[in-house]
């Protein structure tokens, strides 16, 4: 049971790691606008530009771990394939 709420949390598909990303951003802007009221002028500012540059990071840590995982999945679906023929060969 654990495992299949676990499954929940992981993204699959660059659909559901955009919209993750989407969320994170909309977040990022509107703590990054908290930053700008709290702190008027260049720190703010700064303070803004760190958020929203940190949604750009993570969007791109979690899209570059998507395309690992994909290549991952091949190259374990051909070393099985590759498993399974040199066993009929015998």
């Amino acid at each position: 049971m654990l495992r299949k709420i676990g499954r929940l949390f992981v993204i699959k598909t660059r659909f559901e790691a955009f919209v993750i990303i989407y969320a994170l951003a909309l977040g990022a802007t509107t703590r990054g606008a908290a930053y700008l009221e709290e702190y008027p002028g260049l720190g703010g500012q700064l303070l803004f530009l760190a958020t929203t540059g940190a949604v750009f990071l993570a969007g791109a840590a979690i899209l570059d771990g998507l395309k690992a995982k994909k290549k991952l999945d091949d190259l374990e679906t051909d070393a099985s394939a590759q498993i399974e023929l040199s066993s009929d060969q015998r």
